[in-house]
């Protein structure tokens, strides 16, 4: 009996068609690139498709005269260190917001929640004023100012903390993360008082309990929260073009944009070849923590 049964296998056909033409889409750009990264510069402006010989060549020039390696070098420090600091954070205002009981504990959370409709473009002026001013000469001004919740909701800002062109500025305003803090409190949600209790019972301290029982435990979550922050941390461009002004500083998205305003005309093999380059660090983050990123989503949809 050929019934319904027999419907989706005649029709699979159809589905894998469709699926495969959709990554063909969604990998086409990537693929172009890497072809436009094995031509000579006359190949690179035709509209031919045909791979050449000239990728190493590319590779090099890019990573040496053009100083790719500092520009992934710098990307590579500042996004290990946001994700490692945003991951610390996370977990321990995740724990908070489950594990500790202090007043207006919910209205935190919802104003946690509230940033994330605020891009980092509605920020980035004030941001901006409070990472490039420098502070002033006695430090004790600052601190009177800042003391006042008042003066510091209310005024202009005044004082800043003279960040601008180090990696502190590309660091630290993005250590804190409404996501992370979301992903680890509804994991937290997840794990029983009874547990909680009874560390406290066995007279573990609440840091004792986060690295011994809680970090074990979240281990899915915390892969999933790496992979995403790392990614988007190595693709940031508005931030850093705009508070570092040292080209040995600079990330990589914005070096690719400094190799293409080269005065001689563009190479467009350097710079296909260096987007080429770029992706390899993002790629092998993913790879190392797939299974924990789609273990920690499946959690959070469970919930």
């Amino acid at each position: 009996m050929a019934g319904p049964s027999s419907r989706p296998v005649r029709n699979a056909w159809v589905i894998h068609l469709v699926l495969i033409l959709g990554c063909a889409v969604i990998a086409f750009p990537i693929v172009f690139a890497l072809i436009k990264a094995t031509q000579t510069r006359a190949q690179v402006l035709s509209p031919s498709l045909i791979p050449g010989a000239e990728l190493f060549d590319n590779l090099k020039q890019a990573w040496l005269t053009a100083n790719l390696s500092i520009f992934m070098r710098n990307s590579f420090i500042v996004a290990v260190s946001v994700t490692v600091g945003k991951t610390i954070v996370s977990l321990c205002a995740g724990m908070a917001l489950v594990f500790f009981h202090f007043p207006f504990k919910r209205l935190v959370f919802a104003f946690i929640l509230l940033t994330l409709m605020m891009p980092i473009e509605v920020l980035i002026v004030p941001l901006f004023d409070l990472i490039s001013l420098r502070p002033p000469p006695s430090w004790e001004v600052f601190w009177l100012w800042f003391r006042n919740p008042l003066k510091v909701l209310f005024e202009p800002v005044k004082f800043g903390f003279g960040w601008a062109n180090t990696y502190w500025a590309m660091i630290v305003p993005f250590m804190a993360s409404a996501t992370g803090t979301f992903l680890f409190r509804q994991h937290f949600m997840s794990i029983p008082r009874s547990l909680a209790d009874a560390a406290r019972i066995d007279g573990a301290s609440p840091l004792r309990f986060l690295t011994s029982i809680l970090i074990p435990m979240s281990w899915n979550t915390i892969g999933a929260l790496a992979v995403i922050q790392f990614v988007y941390v190595w693709d940031q461009y508005l931030w850093p073009k705009i508070i570092i002004r040292r080209d040995e500083l600079q990330v990589v998205q914005v070096g690719l944009n400094l190799i293409i305003r080269t005065g001689e005309g563009v190479e467009w093999g350097y710079v296909m070849a260096g987007a080429i380059a770029t992706l390899v660090p993002p790629m092998i983050v993913f790879a190392l923590l797939q299974e924990q990123f789609m273990r920690g989503f499946a959690l959070s949809e469970s919930k």
